[in-house]
């Protein structure tokens, strides 16, 4: 297998697990907690791999509780209803998620609290420079290794691979797929085995149950992340969050002391 595809591969799927480890499971939703050691370690991990789609997890974790709490509403941050198409959702996603981490926007304090938050790495991380540093490095890589022309056509997709992993789960989860259970909102799950998006494809099971750390309910369902989440807790690297009480349909953090 040529060099370039096993490198975009390797970073699809570290990427999504970051996405959905870091971003959405602990900052948005406090599925597990960690030491500030530890969070650290995973701020820095999630930039390697990220690269320049690098996001501030208290940005992210804000704009995510509010899609959850207004769900394909006016008031949603990022839905589908709203957009044309998912290039056009996707740039909407953007200036949403800017406006919120330069603060351009009031973000109630409920959709803030207990969010993680590291100014001085976002600093450095989240700025222009460092990104097209990024892109730099990508593009050198497939200039040194790249064996076919069409292979450059992937490097648009590295350079923003969290927002377009995002986006097209967050579309096409709002339009195609099936439907476990009802919710007051559009999602489906993608697909039935998630062999791409490492359990994040089960949107509609997400949004019925999303205190719910595993993603995955049927039979047929996987979530890999769970299962890894599940590794770093029997490690003591974190701590699964243990509900006290069911949560409704809409909450957007674990109520569990």
């Amino acid at each position: 297998m040529p060099v370039v595809i096993i490198f975009f591969l390797v970073h699809w799927y570290l990427a999504i697990f970051t996405h959905t480890f870091f971003y959405h499971r602990y900052a948005a939703h406090r599925h597990f907690r960690m030491s500030q050691g530890w969070e650290r370690v995973f701020y820095v991990f999630t930039w390697l791999v990220q690269g320049s789609s690098y996001l501030s997890a208290r940005a992210y974790g804000a704009m995510h509780r509010m899609h959850h709490a207004y769900a394909d509403t006016d008031k949603d941050p990022h839905t589908p209803m709203k957009s044309s198409n998912p290039m056009s959702f996707m740039l909407d996603t953007r200036n949403t998620y800017f406006a919120i981490y330069k603060n351009d926007v009031m973000v109630e304090d409920k959709y803030t609290r207990d969010l993680p938050e590291w100014k001085a790495f976002d600093k450095i991380a989240h700025n222009w420079i460092t990104r097209f540093a990024w892109m730099g490095l990508y593009t050198a890589f497939y200039v040194v290794f790249a064996t076919q022309w069409w292979m450059f056509l992937l490097l648009p997709v590295h350079f923003s691979m969290g927002a377009f992993q995002g986006a097209f789960v967050n579309w096409w989860a709002h339009k195609i797929g099936y439907k476990s259970f009802e919710t007051k909102d559009t999602s489906h799950n993608l697909l039935p085995v998630d062999l791409f998006f490492t359990g994040e494809s089960y949107h509609n099971n997400h949004h019925k149950f999303p205190g719910r750390v595993n993603y995955a309910i049927k039979w047929f369902e996987f979530d890999v992340s769970y299962w890894i989440i599940r590794g770093l807790d029997a490690v003591g690297i974190l701590e699964i969050r243990k509900k006290k009480t069911p949560q409704p349909v809409n909450a957007w953090v674990d109520q569990a002391a």
